[in-house]
C-alpha cells in the first residue's frame, strides 16, 4: 500500500480506483476500525481565533515583528492531530470488553473465543476481553451463570462476593445481593471467600449466605435446576426464594404478616406461573392473592 493512501483515505481524496485498491490491503480492517472509533473522540472546545490574537499580543510585546507560519507546519500541526485521535482510538478499541445482560424472565447462551460455553440466567450481566482471551481467561459476573470451561489456561469468574478459579470444568454461580453459590459438576474448583481459598471438587456445593458459609452435595456430572425451567432451594431463606421467583416470571411481589427469613426446601416452575406461586405457598402454609403483574403472600390465618 503507498504510505500517502491512508491520508488521502482520511480526506476523501482517493479515487474509486486507489479506494478499491486501498479495501484490499491488509491494513485497510484495522484503520477502518480506527477511523470508526476517532468517530465517538471529542476534542476539548478550544477558541482558535481568541489564542492567536492573545499569541499575537504576547509576542508584540516581545519581539513586534509578525511570524508567518509556512503551510508545511500547518501540515504537521494537522498530522499529529490525527495521530494523537488515531493512537487514542486504537487503544480504547483495544481495552473495550464484551458486555452481555439478560432481563427478567430471560436467558442466554455465550460462546467464548476458547469454545467455553456460559448459559446466564435471569437479570444477570458478564463482562470478559475478547481481545485479550487467549491471554487472560477471565469473566466479571453479577447474578447467576452456568459455565462449561474447555480446557487450557486457567479460567476466572469475579464476582464482588468471591472469586472462582479453575483450568476445564462445569459450574455454577449464583452471586446476589447477600446470597453467594459455588456448585462444582465436573473437575475441580477453588472459590476464594473472604481472602480464604476452598477447594470444591465436582458433586459439592458452598454457599455464603450473609457471610455465613455452608456446604452441601450436589448430583455429579448434573447441572443446575434453572437449566431445566426450574428454581430448586435446600433450607433457604424466603426472601431469595421470592426474589428468584420475581425475577424468573417479571412479577412483583409482596408479604403481608409473614417472615421473610422463613426457610423454604423446595421446588417451582421457571414458565410456568399459576404452579409456581402452588409449589411455594403449599409447603409453607401461606395464601397469595395474584392480581395483573402483582402477587400477595399472606398468612393463611390473616384476614
Amino acid at each position: 500500500m503507498q504510505e500517502n493512501y491512508l491520508a488521502k483515505w482520511l480526506n476523501g481524496e482517493l479515487s474509486e480506483k486507489e479506494v478499491s485498491e486501498f479495501k484490499k490491503s491488509k491494513e485497510y480492517a484495522s484503520y477502518l476500525k480506527i477511523a470508526n472509533a476517532s468517530q465517538d473522540l471529542r476534542a476539548p472546545n478550544f477558541d482558535v481565533n481568541q489564542s492567536w490574537e492573545l499569541l499575537q499580543a504576547q509576542n508584540a510585546q516581545k519581539h513586534p515583528k509578525v511570524i508567518t507560519i509556512s503551510p508545511f507546519k500547518s501540515f504537521l500541526r494537522v498530522a499529529a492531530v490525527i495521530a494523537v485521535l488515531l493512537t487514542g482510538a486504537y487503544f480504547y478499541i483495544n481495552t473495550l470488553d464484551d458486555n452481555i445482560k439478560t432481563q427478567l424472565a430471560e436467558n442466554k447462551e455465550i460462546i467464548l473465543p476458547d469454545n467455553s460455553e456460559i448459559l446466564l440466567n435471569a437479570e444477570s450481566e458478564l463482562s470478559y476481553s475478547e481481545k485479550n482471551w487467549d491471554s487472560k481467561r477471565a469473566i466479571k459476573l453479577e447474578g447467576e451463570a452456568f459455565f462449561k470451561v474447555a480446557k487450557g489456561k486457567k479460567f476466572t469468574v469475579t464476582t464482588d462476593q468471591g472469586t472462582i478459579a479453575v483450568l476445564g470444568t462445569q459450574f455454577n454461580v449464583e452471586n446476589r445481593d447477600g446470597f453467594f453459590e459455588v456448585t462444582c459438576f465436573e473437575g475441580l474448583v477453588s472459590v476464594t471467600i473472604d481472602g480464604e481459598e476452598q477447594k470444591l471438587p465436582a458433586g459439592n456445593s458452598i454457599i455464603s449466605l450473609n457471610g455465613n458459609i455452608t456446604k452441601s452435595q450436589v448430583e455429579i456430572n448434573g447441572q443446575p435446576s434453572w437449566l431445566n425451567q426450574e428454581s430448586s432451594f435446600k433450607s433457604i431463606p424466603l426472601k431469595y426464594v421470592l426474589a428468584e421467583f420475581q425475577r424468573q416470571h417479571n412479577i412483583e411481589v409482596e408479604l403481608k404478616d409473614i417472615d421473610e427469613n422463613l426457610l423454604f426446601t423446595g421446588t417451582f416452575s421457571n414458565i410456568d406461573r399459576d404452579l409456581a406461586l402452588k409449589s411455594i405457598s403449599t409447603p409453607l402454609q401461606i395464601k397469595f392473592k395474584l392480581e395483573g403483574n402483582k402477587v400477595l403472600f399472606y398468612e393463611e390465618s390473616a384476614p
